[in-house]
């Protein structure tokens, strides 16, 4: 591996263990203390509500992670924008392309190799093997025709 690749790399590494552990515990932190000291701490009300900085956290974590969870799973079970963010993934990231680029030509031969195999041994086929092996085709070839050819040029 190249010196320029294996510093990008670790860049890599350090930005998702920055942004996705380092950061998170972090800012959980920072908003429990500072909403804790700045607002609850100065308000009797309040105060009544949470006596301590641990009722505070222990009221925070039983309502924050169910609500988080569910917010997660909404983001990616029925919102549009995971959809969107994995269309630009797939638009921006030239391998994803060429893995389906791939993935599409190799159906293509497969039906092909079916086909040959099937025209090659018809007659040392059972009636069972052939219609296994057609439908293996007809799958392979609806999958293909569902595919359109603006989809490969992308």
């Amino acid at each position: 591996m190249k010196s320029n690749g294996l510093l990008f790399r670790s860049w890599f590494y350090f930005r998702t263990g920055w942004s996705t552990y380092f950061a998170f515990i972090l800012a959980a932190t920072n908003t429990l203390t500072v909403t804790y000291f700045l607002a609850i701490d100065n308000y009797p009300s309040l105060k009544l509500v949470f006596p301590s900085f641990e009722t505070y956290i222990i009221s925070c974590f039983s309502v924050g992670i169910p609500l988080l969870i569910f917010t997660g799973y909404m983001h990616y079970k029925r919102s549009k924008a995971y959809k969107a963010e994995a269309d630009i993934t797939f638009e921006s990231n030239p391998h994803l392309k060429r893995i389906y680029r791939n993935t599409e030509y190799n159906l293509k031969m497969q039906e092909q190799i079916l086909d040959l195999l099937l025209n090659m041994n018809k007659d040392d086929l059972t009636d069972e093997q052939i219609t296994k092996k057609t439908e293996s085709q007809k799958i392979i070839k609806k999958y293909i025709d569902d595919t359109t050819e603006e989809r490969l040029k992308e």
